[in-house]
């Protein structure tokens, strides 16, 4: 028997992509949707949308900082308030940051939460760099 998890929502695939067979929209549903949520919830700077200027995580903010354990602390926080005001489908349970390439200004931000329509956990790495990439 196939589980009904339709209120979990659906919306537009991140990035956006089109089907070949019908030249429509593709779009992710369930749990898909509510990853690419979160993913782009953290990629949003606030004041970036204009209809919406307080959603985001202001992330940016903290691109030339070192990577002190009171700033690892200021970014749970920032992810924590973000996900509590816009995004209500989930719970968070942990958020583990991790500086594997520190001299490459990479850090991985691992965000373990709960579905709370389904109390099924997930786990999503977001990879956040410190410091501007360039081709030089």
């Amino acid at each position: 028997m196939k589980e009904n998890k339709s209120f979990l929502g659906s919306g537009w695939s991140f990035p956006p992509r089109f089907m070949e067979s019908t030249d429509g929209l593709e779009l992710s549903h369930n749990e898909q949707d509510i990853a690419e949520s979160i993913f782009i919830l953290l990629s949003t700077t606030p004041g970036e949308r204009v209809m919406n200027p307080k959603y985001g995580c202001d992330l940016q903010s903290m691109v030339f900082s070192t990577m002190s354990n009171s700033n690892k602390t200021r970014i749970e926080d920032m992810i924590n308030t973000a996900i509590l005001y816009f995004e209500p489908r989930i719970r968070v349970v942990a958020i583990k940051i991790e500086s594997p390439d520190q001299l490459n200004g990479k850090l991985e931000i691992n965000i373990t939460y709960d579905i709370k329509g389904t109390n099924s956990r997930k786990n999503m790495v977001y990879p956040f760099y410190l410091s501007e990439g360039t081709d030089i």
